[in-house]
């Protein structure tokens, strides 16, 4: 296992993984599939904002990828939550169990950590109990859980705050 700074050659594959994702599952409430120009975009932002946008490879085959930014999108909410970030992670379904999730969660945070980062955040999809059970093991704890935010397959979804101190 393998973990590195996504390129722009690794777009097509992570844009698969996270497509497949958006089309069949609650995991993210996100319905609008990513294109190889809007990836390149949110790679670029997490970067500009501080953050890092890695990939997980077996067999020199990207396998999943997790990025961070700051807490609330950095929308104007102010400086006060600058050592506060919130992190994306998704590992295709055939290498799930594999440590590719671990691998990355660790980079990210340790990424984080020598940013100056306090806490990180996921946002979990309530129904996605692998997810939840994931950040458990890799000590995250529930920190809220907002009723009803999420709109997709025409039913509304909870979404589940998890938090871990660096």
């Amino acid at each position: 296992m393998r973990i590195r700074d996504a390129r722009r050659a690794d777009i097509p594959t992570i844009a698969a993984i996270w497509n497949l994702f958006i089309r069949d599952s609650a995991a993210t409430f996100d319905s609008t599939e990513r294109t190889p120009d809007t990836l390149a975009q949110i790679i670029r932002d997490r970067r500009s904002a501080g953050g890092c946008f890695l990939v997980a490879e077996t067999d020199r085959q990207v396998c999943g990828f997790a990025c961070y930014g700051p807490f609330r999108g950095g929308s104007g909410c102010g400086s006060g939550y600058r050592h506060t970030f919130e992190h994306t992670l998704y590992v295709a379904p055939k290498a799930a169990g594999r440590g590719a999730g671990r691998a990355l969660i660790r980079a990210i945070e340790d990424h984080a950590r020598r940013r100056g980062g306090h806490t990180i955040f996921a946002g979990v999809s309530a129904e996605n109990t692998d997810s939840i059970a994931f950040h458990r093991r890799m000590g995250y704890a529930e920190a809220a859980r907002l009723c009803k935010v999420g709109r997709k397959f025409d039913r509304w979804h909870d979404l589940i705050l998890m938090q871990k101190f660096l």
